[in-house]
């Protein structure tokens, strides 16, 4: 386990948008502006929509090439680098925290950052100066993902920042490049902003049945399940949940949350 370092700190979900994120002047400000009003965290423990893995795995733990996991774009995009040091205590300290005899943690020393966890950290902490690991998501299962960010909320008081990444409604059918919202996007978002300054955590976690339009706003789900890892982590403290970005960007919503 990491050290205390005598500051607890926050818990974050992201929208982390695509590599054209970059792109955005109003986005990657709020990024910023964010990122500027957090104490330094000691590493990152970021979990993204774009890692499914189980049993849970972690990814590299020193630097290694990024995973540019997307087709179609400039080749600018695909030249980002993002030189953050490993975390291997921090790794060593969620082998301890999430692995036992029936629950293995798997490693994969090759794998760099993918794009939902490099794309924000970019604008986020451009000096890549704080060491990051990746965790994977096991499971899409609500239940099972807070279950999981609620084991990992003591490395929060040895200043880790812990970070679930994914897009608060993602379905690239209704991707608008003129950012005309969809009706039901705007539900759906709002419906989930009014989930979380209730605290209504059980509604959030059965969003698929008590959401608006959640099968449109969600054809799949990995893109909210971060969400559940950040409640997860910071479950003691949800009176403290406030969006730090809203909008929406080509048609999705891109609120933000950040608790405590």
């Amino acid at each position: 386990m990491p050290e205390v370092s005598g500051v607890r700190t926050p818990v974050l979900f992201i929208s982390h948008g695509a590599p054209t994120l970059a792109d955005d002047a109003i986005w990657t400000k709020q990024l910023s502006g964010l990122a500027s009003d957090l104490p330094k965290p000691s590493a990152i423990l970021i979990v993204s929509a774009h890692w499914e893995e189980a049993p849970v795995a972690l990814g590299a733990t020193t630097t290694v090439p990024l995973i540019h996991d997307f087709h179609g774009f400039e080749q600018h995009y695909y030249d980002v680098r993002y030189p953050a040091p490993g975390a291997p205590r921090l790794a060593d300290a969620v082998h301890k925290i999430l692995g036992g005899r029936d629950t293995p943690v798997q490693s994969f020393p090759e794998r760099g950052l993918d794009h939902g966890a490099y794309v924000p950290l970019v604008e986020m902490f451009p000096e890549a100066d704080v060491p990051v690991l990746q965790m994977s998501m096991p499971s899409l299962n609500p239940q099972e993902l807070m279950r999981m960010g609620q084991k990992l909320a003591p490395l929060r008081d040895a200043g880790v920042l812990i970070v679930g990444s994914g897009f608060f409604t993602h379905n690239l059918n209704a991707i608008n490049f003129d950012n005309n919202v969809s009706s039901f996007m705007r539900e759906f978002d709002e419906w989930g902003h009014q989930a979380l300054i209730a605290q209504d955590v059980d509604a959030l976690l059965d969003f698929q049945s008590k959401a608006p339009a959640a099968h449109l706003a969600h054809p799949r789900t990995e893109h909210f399940a971060p969400l559940f890892v950040a409640l997860g982590a910071g479950h003691e403290e949800l009176d403290g949940a406030r969006t730090v970005v809203d909008g929406f960007w080509n048609g999705l919503a891109k609120r933000s949350v950040r608790i405590a």
